[in-house]
């Protein structure tokens, strides 16, 4: 039975990893997941210089999920590169580096910084805001997500992952654009932008007013999503949004999803993971799968 999938020339000994940003760099995770049973350690964003995130509160739940407005809160890539992957050395399992920048010079930098590690892949969070374009995501601009991905293709060691933000009006033309300026696989989605109002402090739940909304309300948009892309480009798509278990897993896959990122459901549940890369073996066996690769995009 064959549970590895390929990503741009990168084999993962099994389709389940980190969501970017809920998973630390596994270091908080030690205990509960065995870091070597995952197919790629995915790990928080990170920036040239240490970023302070945004003011408190920050975080909120909802029904079926959670909010947050952390502000992409990091070290910086020095701190990172000497603690975080240091850690991950010890570990064989692939490691993703999730890259975070207000500019294009800071994308590249961190991207520069990244080329002579061992890091497997590089994801680029384009929901950044611009700060040069008065703060608009690269992600919600296809001409500014083809430059900054075309730049970063120009710079990059390693193959790079576009993480593209569903709070657009066509997703696929996002993931065109991406695909277009050579990037060698995308991941969606990240958050969805939402709000919350507590009614009896008559004030907003978190201090940034929005945030963004993960967990498994946001499943049937991610899905149709990771559908929609996949029909679209030619390039591997990661999916994620929602996922709860080996089924959501399956379910992504069926749609077009080579593999899978499981992010709110590790605060909730921190063995899940663990639990989804077991389910999805007992599935195939059930099934009489194979291969993990027969399902990926069966569904048309």
């Amino acid at each position: 039975m064959n549970t590895s999938v390929n990503i741009a020339g990168v084999t993962f000994k099994n389709p389940v990893m980190t969501a970017s940003g809920t998973f630390g760099s596994g270091m908080e995770y030690g205990e509960f997941v065995n870091l070597n049973e995952l197919g790629a350690v995915v790990t928080k964003g990170v920036a040239l210089t240490p970023w302070p995130g945004n003011p408190t509160p920050r975080v909120c739940e909802t029904s079926a999920g959670m909010m947050n407005a952390i502000g992409l809160q990091n070290p910086g890539i020095d701190t990172f590169i000497e603690r975080d992957l240091e850690f991950l050395k010890g570990y064989d399992t692939k490691v993703i580096v999730n890259v975070c920048g207000k500019s294009v010079e800071e994308y590249v930098g961190v991207v520069e910084r990244l080329a002579d590690t061992d890091v497997a892949m590089l994801e680029i969070n384009v929901s950044c805001p611009n700060v040069k374009e008065g703060a608009i995501a690269f992600g919600q601009n296809a001409d500014m997500l083809y430059n900054v991905t075309k730049e970063i293709k120009n710079h990059a060691k390693q193959p790079i992952i576009m993480k593209l933000s569903p709070n657009v009006t066509d997703i696929t033309e996002m993931a065109k654009a991406a695909e277009a300026a050579g990037s060698d696989a995308l991941s969606l989605i990240n958050t969805i932008t939402a709000m919350k109002i507590d009614i009896y402090k008559r004030s907003f739940a978190l201090a940034n007013k929005t945030g963004g909304l993960s967990g498994p309300a946001i499943k049937p948009v991610a899905v149709r999503m990771v559908y929609q892309v996949a029909n679209a480009v030619k390039i591997p798509v990661i999916g994620m949004g929602g996922i709860s278990n080996y089924e959501d897993a399956i379910e992504f896959m069926m749609a077009g999803a080579k593999a899978i990122a499981v992010g709110a459901m590790n605060f909730h549940n921190p063995y899940t993971t663990k639990e989804i890369v077991k389910g999805i073996e007992h599935f195939m066996e059930k099934q009489g799968i194979e291969d993990i690769n027969d399902i990926v995009g069966c569904v048309k």
